[in-house]
């Protein structure tokens, strides 16, 4: 699997997670959740899937997503939006814990399948 099929199946789980979270749960408006998606998106694949996570393992890769991503989308609702500092707050929080556990699969998917680890946490070779 190549890095565009990665960054693919990364984009679709975060823009899911993100929507049901962020649109439906606290009303931002799909454009909003699709660019705080790309925004997210590409900041977590180059720093956590191919920076970390190689080097620390998925528990490690999976924390530091989850405050990436509580960063991420508290600031960009910030910017985006106008719900209030604590409202976006516990948005970010809610959104960050989905998107950790999330991520925690799609970490043990790459490892396996993808341009990460090259089969490094599995015993199967």
């Amino acid at each position: 699997m190549e890095h565009g099929k990665a960054l693919a199946i990364k984009g679709l789980l975060t823009l899911v997670a993100l929507y049901i979270v962020l649109g439906i749960g606290f009303g931002m408006s799909f454009w909003n959740v699709l660019i705080t998606t790309i925004v997210l998106g590409v900041i977590s694949y180059f720093a956590g899937d191919l920076g970390v996570l190689p080097k620390n393992g998925n528990m490690m890769a999976t924390v530091s997503d989850l405050g990436l991503t509580f960063i991420v989308v508290w600031l960009m609702g910030m910017l985006l939006t106008s719900m209030d500092f604590g409202t976006m707050a516990g948005a970010a929080l809610i959104s960050a814990l989905v998107i950790a556990a999330a991520e925690y699969f799609f970490h043990i998917y790459i490892t396996r399948n993808g341009p990460v680890g090259h089969n490094r946490y599995t015993t199967s070779h």
